[in-house]
């Protein structure tokens, strides 16, 4: 108990971001990180200008603001980072966002565009990680899109496209996850969060 207590009175929240192409698994391996407990992290909502879909909720899915509400905060310097993805369709982080987690005394994790990962890691160069998920090859992204059934030919052609232009920022991030194998993908990503946590074997054992 008496460690738990200096570990939490000595914190420093730390930022992890993961990157990747749509179809890579960035969500899943987030996902799975955030199970595990002796991470302590709490997932980065982002905002957005463009309407919920489907079943999105508002405070849990993203931040849904409007359009002249996004570019206002833009103006006041409230982002963390943010970016036109189509036109009028903004998504960004806000600064308030990252203060709410670290307030809590817990790390953040992201799952954002290539754009908006480096962006962070530039801004928090020593607090941040930054991981890029890597598919295969950009036919088993085609394939993993399509099997989604989510989205129009058109569309995932244009993913596809932008997933080349993706794929050469590889380089500038910290680390590189090949996601050829799930499980050892997710092992993977395991690891490179209990290295920068300064994690004791004790503790990942206690897990």
């Amino acid at each position: 108990m008496t460690k738990i207590r200096k570990f939490m009175s000595d914190f420093k929240g730390k930022l992890f971001v993961f990157s990747a192409p749509s179809g890579s698994g960035k969500t899943t391996i987030v996902r799975h990180l955030l199970k595990q407990e002796q991470f302590n992290l709490e997932f980065s909502i982002s905002a957005t200008s463009r309407e919920a879909r489907g079943f999105e909720k508002d405070g849990e899915d993203y931040y849904f603001i409007s359009l002249r509400d996004f570019k206002d905060k833009i103006k006041a310097d409230e982002f963390l980072e943010w970016e036109e993805v189509y036109r009028d369709n903004f998504y960004g982080t806000l600064k308030s966002e990252i203060e709410r987690i670290w307030a809590q005394k817990k790390h953040v994790i992201f799952d954002i565009d290539v754009v908006g990962g480096l962006r962070i890691k530039k801004k928090y160069p020593e607090r941040t990680l930054s991981v890029f998920v890597k598919p295969p090859s950009v036919d088993e992204l085609k394939i993993r899109l399509k099997k989604r059934k989510t989205e129009s030919e058109e569309k995932i052609n244009m993913r596809i496209a932008k997933a080349s232009v993706e794929l050469a920022t590889a380089p500038q991030f910290d680390k590189i996850i090949k996601n050829y194998d799930l499980d050892v993908a997710l092992k993977e990503a395991e690891d490179l969060m209990s290295d920068f946590l300064g994690l004791s074997d004790e503790q990942k054992a206690n897990s």
